[in-house]
């Protein structure tokens, strides 16, 4: 997710409870001229824990080093992405442009798949088709050809990508959502991993889906809700554990972290906006969403903002 999936917010996954999050889109030219902004998107949140890097690009040496520079950052999985809207990366024929344009795309994918070492897994992200165009074939034909070419899974926003008419925000929510084509390529491919995305805001939906496919991928609402993950191994994995952490305490949990992050000079505002979303649903959850908004933005915000909008849940 564009300007979102951060170090900070990816940190905040794993720790509420996510195995495995994936680095925003990251362009490939932008990686190999040694950007370093996006180069710093590289950075693993701790020593140790597995991440994935998505790259996006359609100019295939650029892609093969930006994938091999994503392993040398120590990424577990690389994730080519072939179903982003945004104008940008569609002016460059890039993302969802792709799916136009199959043979690119496998030849993309076939390159980088055999530059990247195993075991690490080569994906493809992408949508179930371009446009108003509603033939199941041509989808399940895109993803033969990112199969043949070595994709060891297929991860599939479940809504076309219309390229021009709609803002990204409005290819999230206007396109409809086919999940019976995903269950469908999962049946015509049934030993391929096949990853369901989009609209899903529920690890009961999760598990629902888990019934027909191999795995689910969850965006937007993480961000919204970030309590969500806590619950994942038990109600997903079927781990045992005592009672579960109260949002307070996963808050807590995640204290030395913003400390750190402060003390290296990350403003305040950088972290905490994607805490925003933590008390959902609770009382109190509009002060703490208000006063983090007016106040964690501040120049010489630190801990105290945190401290007393803690506060204001319980006044």
């Amino acid at each position: 997710m564009s300007a979102i999936t951060d170090l900070p917010f990816r940190t905040v996954c794993e720790e509420f409870g996510a195995g495995l999050t994936i680095t925003e889109f990251l362009s490939a030219h932008a990686l190999i001229a040694r950007d370093q902004k996006t180069h710093d998107k590289l950075t693993p949140s701790r020593e140790g824990r597995p991440f994935g890097v998505q790259i996006f690009g359609r100019q295939i040496e650029p892609m093969i080093e930006g994938a091999r520079m994503a392993v040398e950052s120590g990424a577990a999985l690389v994730d080519i992405n072939m179903g982003c809207p945004a104008k940008r990366v569609i002016a460059g024929e890039c993302g969802a442009a792709l799916m136009r344009e199959p043979d690119l795309a496998q030849r993309i994918v076939r390159a980088i798949r055999s530059a990247v070492p195993a075991p690490i897994p080569v994906t493809v992200k992408h949508r179930t088709g371009v446009d108003q165009q509603e033939d199941y074939d041509i989808f399940a034909g895109f993803a033969a050809v990112q199969i043949e070419a070595g994709a060891e899974a297929l991860i599939v926003h479940a809504r076309n990508a219309w390229l021009q008419g709609l803002s990204p925000k409005q290819n999230r929510e206007i396109p409809p959502l086919k999940y019976d084509w995903v269950y469908r390529l999962k049946q015509d491919f049934p030993d391929q991993q096949i990853v369901v995305n989009g609209g899903i805001k529920t690890l009961d939906t999760c598990l629902e889906h888990l019934q027909r496919v191999d795995g689910v991928m969850l965006g937007r609402e993480p961000y919204n809700n970030p309590y969500l993950l806590h619950d994942v191994d038990q109600v997903v994995f079927g781990c045992r554990r005592s009672a579960a952490p109260g949002r307070s305490e996963m808050l807590r949990r995640f204290y030395p972290y913003i400390e750190q992050q402060l003390e290296l000079g990350t403003p305040l505002m950088r972290v905490a906006r994607h805490l925003l979303g933590l008390f959902n649903g609770e009382p109190n959850a509009r002060r703490w969403r208000r006063y983090l908004s007016e106040n964690a933005c501040r120049r010489a915000a630190g801990m105290e903002v945190l401290y007393r909008a803690e506060q204001l849940l319980d006044d």
